[in-house]
């Protein structure tokens, strides 16, 4: 069970919440939901006692499991294989290595000692379901579209989606009665997706999600908790009860809040047609000057719209008409190649999307072309006049403990006044530009990622799952900003409307490196590639 009380939480100096209250019991299956910015993973954070809280406690009964937004595997078993690492979340690496240890002593001297030592580690071992453990973490895994054979691999030479779902796999795998996910289906097709939800509607214990795909849950929600300006509303009932309900309520609030405001502005009006004339009607307009105050006082503000963001990218700097080759290329990490003799040209101001399933070496490929990794063999040639703008993924380039200014300051050599214009283009607003970079919700550190590559005036765009973690809105926005620059782009996505909106001419298959027309028929295939 998790419980709150009077809860608030902080983040870069403003209130995101105040003073809630609620409890998620087992069995509860509770979806957060929210603006990008209105505190959904800063209040989860906070749950997971990653973060402390401004006021309130918070309770917590039995083993909790939190998946961050920008999942990175933590913990014991880090340092080796996949597998190693999901066991962990049970402790069950630590178990076969002491197994292995104790054997190896048997072996050396069966004494009496020993002999009872192995016995007792191997029964603990049974017991805690070890050695049926191995063939579950491969169905989770299976489930989660991580291939049997990348379970294997060092967690360190996967890819970012990979990665992902190798944390989400150990926190599946560890039993936990409290579950605390942040975007889980980010990195995860189709089928993955589905998979993961008939996963969490046979969970027995709590669960708070936070997903821009909460339709996919939608039967199974019991409760919704609204975050808007710093309240929590709590809605009973499905997903798409709680939209029905939103709906009336905002409704409703726009039309008290309009009835309110005529009243206090009437008032307002007859006590200023008072106010000059005889002493009686004078103490009058000040005893309405009071109503107003209170009912100014008492007064609701209407419901907050949803922040839209009009994006309108500046033309590119001229390049020479062939932007980029590639050669040959070639990449392993230690075993077999991800990816061979890859051969492909693009032309300035042309789209190319990159296909395949995961670990097919989409991200790798994209590594290699910006410069952050080294190709085992082959050759990466950038045309005249060409600058590479890329956005990773996992937000590499968001450093935690820097402002958002310094972000932008790093990319351009123009005003300030310029810079924070840019931020507000992108949604950042306020006091925003002066927030530690590393605060920022995961939506806000995509936007944040996107304002740095217009601040770079860069003419090719390396864009690896750009429009993760964005709310619709904001997902809209940006992929029709894109749609209309006229710079080159190399696209990795799983999100098959922003990649019609880009009207790609050709796609690239990994790892065979064919290339190819793009055809819209393969849209069909990018929520599964």
């Amino acid at each position: 069970m998790l419980q709150t009380r009077s809860l608030s939480v902080e983040v870069g100096g403003r209130l995101t919440l105040v003073g809630a209250s609620f409890t998620v019991r087992a069995g509860d299956k509770v979806g957060l939901v929210g603006r990008n910015g209105a505190g959904k993973t800063s209040l989860l954070k906070v749950l997971a006692g990653e973060a402390p809280p401004a006021t309130g406690t918070v309770l917590c009964q039995g083993e909790l499991g939190y998946l961050l937004q920008e999942a990175r595997p933590r913990g014991a078993g880090v340092e080796t294989s996949g597998l190693s690492h999901i066991l962990s979340g049970r402790g069950l690496d630590e178990h076969a290595q002491r197994i292995e240890k104790l054997r190896l002593r048997l072996e050396e001297d069966a004494s009496d000692r020993n002999v009872a030592r192995f016995s007792r580690a191997e029964e603990e071992y049974r017991s805690a379901g070890g050695y049926g453990a191995e063939a579950e973490v491969r169905r989770i895994t299976a489930g989660l579209g991580l291939a049997a054979d990348r379970v294997d691999l060092p967690v360190d030479v996967l890819s970012g989606g990979e990665r992902r779902r190798v944390e989400l796999a150990r926190i599946l795998f560890a039993g936990s009665d409290v579950l605390l996910l942040d975007e889980p289906t980010n990195h995860l097709d189709s089928d993955a997706k589905a998979w993961l939800m008939a996963f969490l509607r046979s969970y027995r214990g709590a669960l708070l999600v936070v997903s821009h795909d909460l339709q996919i849950l939608d039967a199974s929600i019991t409760r919704v908790l609204h975050v808007d300006e710093g309240a929590l509303v709590e809605y009973k009932g499905t997903y798409s009860q709680y939209l029905a309900a939103r709906a009336s309520d905002e409704e409703r609030m726009a039309k008290l809040a309009t009835r309110q405001s005529a009243e206090i502005k009437r008032l307002a009006d007859l006590a200023d047609s008072m106010r000059h004339s005889t002493q009686k009607r004078a103490r009058t307009a000040k005893s309405l000057d009071k109503r107003v105050e209170r009912l100014a006082a008492a007064a609701i503000s209407g419901p907050s719209r949803q922040r839209t963001i009009s994006l309108r990218l500046p033309d590119p700097p001229q390049a020479g008409r062939v932007v980029l080759e590639v050669e040959g290329l070639s990449k392993s990490y230690g075993g077999p190649p991800v990816f061979s003799a890859v051969d492909f040209a693009v032309e300035r101001g042309e789209r190319l999307v990159v296909m395949g399933l995961n670990g097919a070496g989409k991200t790798s490929l994209l590594r290699i072309l910006a410069g952050q990794s080294e190709p085992d063999s082959g050759q990466v040639r950038f045309g005249v006049n060409v600058s590479v703008g890329y956005y990773a993924q996992e937000h590499e380039g968001i450093a935690a403990g820097t402002q958002v200014l310094d972000h932008m300051r790093s990319m351009a050599t123009v005003e300030d006044e310029q810079l924070r214009s840019l931020i507000g283009m992108f949604g950042l607003t306020g006091d925003k530009a002066f927030q530690d970079a590393g605060t920022l919700s995961g939506g806000e550190k995509t936007r944040l990622s996107l304002a740095q590559l217009v601040a770079g005036r860069h003419n090719v765009l390396l864009l690896d799952e750009p429009t993760n973690n964005l709310d619709p809105p904001s997902r809209s926005a940006i992929a029709h900003a894109l749609a209309g620059w006229r710079g080159a782009m190399i696209i990795v996505s799983h999100d098959p409307e922003f990649v019609s909106e880009l009207a790609p001419q050709r796609v690239l298959l990994m790892p065979e490196g064919t290339l190819d027309y793009w055809d819209d028929e393969l849209l069909d295939l990018v929520s599964l590639a």
